[in-house]
């Protein structure tokens, strides 16, 4: 369940394969070891016939094959973690816990569980102290059932949690601006359902957090789907080289032809003469656009409002707006160069006896996004230049997994049931944790 919209993923959206999950297709192969040698002795009625190394008050037959334990699932991302992926978690559970008969159906015994989690959404934080961590799931139930659930249900949490936190820290320097979900192109298809989610949710989370209310952008319907958003976007280069580098005449086909709800966003540097070709856009729009504003049409007048202008200028390529020196790529000052000549473009314009206020806000509204090559630190150093930017697009670094991003989570066996009774059974190093956001789950909402 998210923490903001109240709503479980459910498994006819997740389309999870559940018949894989259930034969341990995506389980390290020694949890499907674990499942073989603890069925293999509930059959054969084995009963206890250790040493009992941690001197616990064993009943008279311990049927080890049965063992009921409670696993602690919890992440160790200091300071903080944005926990996604929960529901995904929980529907593993749900679907995939339980035993292949000896006529090889399934038997699901996910009602014989007991699972508290935490909601998407929620955040945990971590001190380097690894016996006090904050718990995301508590799994108590016969282990066998859900032993080889432990792989993929960590892999599903590791890496929505790892996208979500990313994209959370990166909102957190962009002071209210809107970051837009750009990592499409750089991982399989597959995966971009749970990683719009995930950034979906760093949105929601920080505009709780902050008293904004920054909107959601992803560039694929599938990133969108999850949380019943959509893909936008406007031009890539190959559409200018189609129009033979023309970009004026790219985007006046662009906004005849494409819906009034689809912004007009000029992609600018493909001749790497982001003014030269910002302007010239900006002038031939605003010559259709006065002329709709003469006669009335609304429609029209939106059809032939730049929106936006977005630079993408290659890190080895200075501007030609800028002079020898300047720094090249996507930098605060070739975005101020911009900034000022958009402002001021109407006063180069004929424009008509009264219509000069109307020509200066004209100019004045189009945005500016960057993108290429963005992460926290870059976006972290233009907030604190000032540059004048609305919008950062990040990609790749929204998916980073490195000593500082690394948001990997880890099951452990913490307690074991015996006679009723609960007694701590964690590896040396290890105690059994909590967290006061978890929350009971009924499996079967799902």
């Amino acid at each position: 369940m998210a923490l903001f919209d109240r709503q479980r993923l459910k498994q006819a959206s997740m389309r999870l394969d559940i018949e894989g999950l259930r034969r341990g297709d995506y389980a390290d192969r020694y949890f499907t070891n674990v499942a073989q040698v603890l069925e293999a002795l509930s059959v054969q009625g084995y009963s206890y016939r250790g040493t009992n190394p941690r001197s616990l008050p064993l009943p008279a037959h311990f049927a080890v094959g049965d063992v009921v334990v409670e696993a602690q699932v919890f992440n160790r991302r200091s300071p903080i973690a944005l926990v996604a992926g929960i529901d995904i978690a929980l529907a593993m559970l749900r679907y995939a816990s339980g035993f292949y008969t000896s006529g090889g159906s399934f038997r699901e015994t996910w009602a014989d569980l007991e699972v508290d989690a935490v909601q998407d959404g929620d955040v945990t934080t971590y001190d380097g102290n690894v016996e006090e961590v904050l718990t995301v799931m508590e799994i108590r139930g016969r282990y066998r059932d859900f032993a080889i659930l432990e792989t993929p249900i960590l892999g599903v949490l590791t890496r929505a949690s790892r996208v979500a936190t990313n994209v959370y820290e990166v909102l957190q320097v962009a002071n209210g601006k809107r970051v837009l979900f750009f990592p499409a192109r750089f991982d399989l298809p597959e995966v971009q359902r749970l990683d719009g989610y995930a950034y979906w949710l760093a949105v929601q989370r920080y505009n709780m957090d902050y008293g904004q209310s920054v909107l959601p952008l992803v560039s694929t319907h599938a990133q969108a789907e999850w949380w019943g958003g959509r893909g936008t976007g406007t031009i890539p280069h190959a559409l200018i080289a189609c129009f033979l580098a023309d970009e004026v005449e790219t985007m006046v086909q662009f906004a005849r032809h494409m819906p009034l709800e689809t912004p007009r966003i000029l992609l600018a540097d493909f001749n790497n003469d982001v003014v030269r070709a910002s302007l010239a856009t900006l002038e031939r729009f605003w010559q259709a656009y006065q002329e709709a504003y003469r006669g009335g049409d609304e429609q029209a007048m939106q059809r032939w409002t730049l929106n936006g202008v977005r630079i993408d200028t290659s890190g080895t390529l200075r501007d030609a707006s800028l002079k020898e020196g300047d720094p090249k790529g996507v930098s605060p000052l070739l975005v101020r160069t911009l900034r000022r000549a958009l402002n001021n473009a109407w006063t180069t314009w004929s424009v008509s006896a009264g219509l000069e206020d109307l020509a200066r806000r004209f100019c004045e509204q189009v945005q500016i996004v960057v993108s290429g090559g963005f992460n926290r630190e870059k976006v972290e150093w233009f907030e604190r230049s000032r540059t004048p930017v609305d919008a950062y697009g990040v990609g790749s670094s929204l998916l980073a997994n490195s000593p500082q991003t690394n948001t990997d989570f880890t099951m452990d066996v913490v307690r074991v049931c015996l006679d009723g009774q609960w007694h701590d059974i964690a590896k040396v190093g290890r105690k059994p944790a909590h967290n006061p956001d978890l929350r009971r789950v009924n499996l079967g909402e799902f």
